[in-house]
């Protein structure tokens, strides 16, 4: 790529996204401005990074099965409890299985036991309407809660699982700082590789599915393979993203695979935008600042003077925030726009008179479904 195209591809040429990166940049900043004070504690910082980082997978995830293939998945909590179970069992030295393994191998079944429960349920399920896989899907979260709540002898039930090992321990670095730095290169190297897969021929046959199943049949596409590959890759990055909550919280028992983890992935793929990779990220950025920054509204000297009790209601936040953004920013904060076209289409979209990226050859191109 050449320096020309990342540019053209990198700045922002809406004026709302500019505000929206403005606005990401000054709390970044005030961030910083904390932690260097002391107002806020630099582990606990990087545990929220830990955190937007984790969801940011969750919400790429389920931006490859619905963003992309129209996939109704209300069970993003399993897969991400296969995840984190499948690497709390082979790792921890005091699971029942008492293998104590390294963490690599804690990822790499998290992989495929996600992978292989992915399959199971899109047999039967992906060749019917849609609303079967929400059906089957949503019926799938609660089935593998209950069998880890009650499988005690392989999954410790509700006792849950302790003493899971942090990651990479042999760096000098704290534990939270490898966390943090690890779940970061996880992120960027997933969304380099859906950022690759989504404007290829296979990204586009997907949005084509989402938009239009019978015209990709009339095209020839196998639309039932390409679902189910769609389906397998976004399952597969929630469990990774399990397998990372595991070495983040060191403790994992079946309270953790509540519907509400669904219900915020879901709000974080809305609030960002539907098909987009950049507005997954960011969405996940905003429900984790707003499940934690909730968390500390009592402290506000003027709040507790009122004796009002407001950290409760952080569900009440994102609903008023679902709100304001579907009256006025209804494709979400970042639609997907330029991220779905080739720069070397916009270069040659600008060469031809086009007006580059915002011309109408690249939004008819690269608008959402």
């Amino acid at each position: 790529m050449s320096v020309t195209s990342w540019v053209n591809e990198t700045v922002v040429r809406d004026p709302t996204e500019r505000r929206i990166f403005t606005i990401l940049g000054i709390v970044t900043a005030l961030l910083v401005v904390g932690v260097l004070t002391g107002v806020i504690g630099i582990r606990f910082l990087l545990f929220q990074v830990s955190l937007v980082g984790m969801y940011a997978l969750l919400s790429l995830g389920l931006n490859v099965q619905w963003g992309y293939a129209g996939l109704i998945n209300f069970s993003v909590a399993a897969f991400w409890g296969l995840g984190a179970y499948s690497a709390a069992l082979l790792t921890a030295p005091n699971s029942p299985l008492g293998l104590d393994l390294h963490p690599a191998f804690g990822f790499l079944a998290a992989i495929v036991v996600s992978a292989l429960v992915a399959i199971l349920i899109g047999i039967p399920t992906l060749r019917l309407r849609e609303d079967y896989l929400a059906i089957a899907s949503l019926g799938l979260a609660e089935v593998i809660r209950v069998i880890i709540l009650n499988e005690r002898q392989w999954t410790a039930g509700s006792s849950g699982i302790s003493g899971i090992p942090s990651l990479l321990e042999w760096l000098p670095l704290t534990s939270a700082a490898t966390t943090a730095s690890v779940v970061v290169v996880l992120g960027i190297v997933v969304f380099l590789f859906l950022r690759r897969v989504h404007r290829s021929p296979w990204g586009r046959v997907l949005r084509t599915i989402r938009s239009d199943e019978d015209l990709a049949k009339a095209l020839g596409k196998n639309t039932y393979q390409f679902k189910m590959q769609a389906f397998v890759v976004g399952s597969v990055i929630m469990g990774i993203a399990g397998a990372f909550y595991a070495h983040l919280n060191l403790y994992i028992d079946p309270s953790d695979l509540v519907p509400l983890t669904t219900f915020y992935i879901w709000i974080a793929v809305i609030l960002g935008g539907t098909g987009s990779n950049r507005g997954a990220v960011v969405g996940a950025a905003v429900v984790i600042a707003i499940r934690e920054g909730t968390r500390f509204l009592n402290d506000v000297p003027a709040i507790n003077t009122l004796g009002l009790d407001l950290a409760p209601l952080r569900l009440l936040f994102v609903g008023i925030l679902i709100i304001l953004i579907m009256r006025f920013r209804q494709d979400g904060l970042l639609p997907p726009k330029d991220e779905l076209i080739w720069p070397a289409a916009k270069d040659k979209t600008t060469a031809a008179g086009g007006g580059g990226s915002g011309g109408p050859n690249a939004q008819a191109e690269g608008g959402d479904d």
